[in-house]
């Protein structure tokens, strides 16, 4: 998964301390072998809890939709990435 966090040092990123980053990332750009990493690795209920209460600026709309109707959560409340996320000026692409 080196690919994923290109700009960091791989072997300094502890997933635990960094889970929020390795998560975001994982979910927005990860493959379907790395996905399944991170539900083996932390869970289905972290992950709905990430999503849920912490959210993160680097999910788009799409991949959010798609774990709401994964986890069958499209009636709860989620946390909103921050407002240059819909930004036309926002690094990430819309």
């Amino acid at each position: 998964m080196r690919w994923l966090f290109w700009e960091v040092d791989f072997d300094a990123l502890d997933t635990e301390k960094h889970a929020r980053y390795v998560l975001a990332r994982v979910l927005e750009q990860g493959k379907m072998p790395d996905v399944r990493w991170a539900i083996s690795k932390f869970g289905m209920r972290r992950i709905h809890t990430f999503l849920r209460d912490e959210g993160h600026p680097e999910l788009s709309p799409r991949t959010l939709a798609f774990w709401r109707a994964a986890l069958r959560a499209e009636k709860e409340t989620w946390a909103s990435p921050p407002d240059f996320r819909n930004s036309s000026v926002a690094r990430w692409p819309r």
